[in-house]
């Protein structure tokens, strides 16, 4: 922890950052998100296995990057939302310097791209075995059986938007739930309203969603609905060898087509 306050300090104290984004104390002995704008207020961080809320969703506010170059404190799912950003263009390498802390407790500053994606490379990162279990028992169920365990889910849902506020790839200006005109998606909570409004989501996230968890941890009535991205993320990699965030090349599977596809795996 005393390495990652000193190198934090150092790039203050250089102007190489005007910004650090990291993990603080918070109440109840969790962390929460810091913003460190100044070389004294770096001893206020921390990292450890608690520190585990991606903070990559912050790059990409409004006040945030008026604020110029960012360091942000980086785990392995946060290091893979960057990349997945620069990727879709949202964020660029001059813009952003990456902190993290490696197995051997030394901090490794990445001023690059390439120096990310070598390290997710040389770090896989696994969903838990909790939620493989999960996901498999929920494929050995009939078609049937699992569309009743999702209306049962999102029946629960008040549709508060956390999960959306908390996705570091949830970065649309305007989202198709906010429009009035027209109104694809029911503004109340109800059946229709919620099952359209979670399968638009993980839609839109398919192929680019890092397996952070971010948006089933965020959820106010604990809804497992990272297991939809993950089922899907599975799919992608049997199928087409890709996973999203591990580097900056914008080819993920879902980003391109051909216009002589003949589309023959439509039944």
């Amino acid at each position: 922890m005393l390495e990652l306050q000193k190198a934090a300090r150092q790039l203050l104290e250089n102007k190489k950052v005007n910004l650090i984004i990291g993990y603080g104390q918070g109440r109840n002995n969790q962390p929460r998100p810091i913003f460190v704008d100044t070389p004294a207020a770096a001893s206020k961080l921390i990292f450890d296995e608690r520190c585990i809320q991606n903070l990559a969703v912050y790059l990409l506010k409004a006040e945030i990057k008026a604020v110029g170059k960012i360091g942000l404190v980086a785990t392995i799912p946060v290091m893979r939302s960057v990349l997945q950003l620069a990727a879709e263009n949202q964020i660029r390498e001059e813009e952003v310097i990456l902190l993290t802390v490696l197995p051997d407790s030394k901090v490794a500053e990445l001023f690059q791209f390439s120096e990310m994606e070598l390290l997710v490379a040389h770090n896989e990162y696994q969903n838990k075995s909790t939620d493989k279990e999960k996901i498999s028992s929920l494929q050995n169920q009939t078609r049937e059986e699992r569309w009743q365990f999702w209306l049962n889910e999102f029946s629960r849902c008040i549709r508060c938007y956390a999960c959306r506020a908390a996705c570091p790839l949830c970065y649309c200006t305007s989202c198709t739930v906010d429009c009035n005109q027209p109104q694809w998606i029911p503004v109340p909570s109800n059946t229709l309203g919620n099952m359209e409004w979670h399968i638009m989501r993980v839609m839109h996230l398919a192929g680019r969603c890092i397996n952070c968890g971010e948006c089933a941890r965020a959820c106010p009535v604990g809804l497992p609905i990272h297991l939809l991205t993950y089922n899907l993320n599975d799919t992608i990699l049997s199928m087409f060898n890709q996973q999203a965030g591990m580097k900056v090349k914008p080819d993920y599977v879902l980003s391109t087509f051909k216009a002589d596809d003949k589309e023959n795996f439509i039944r």
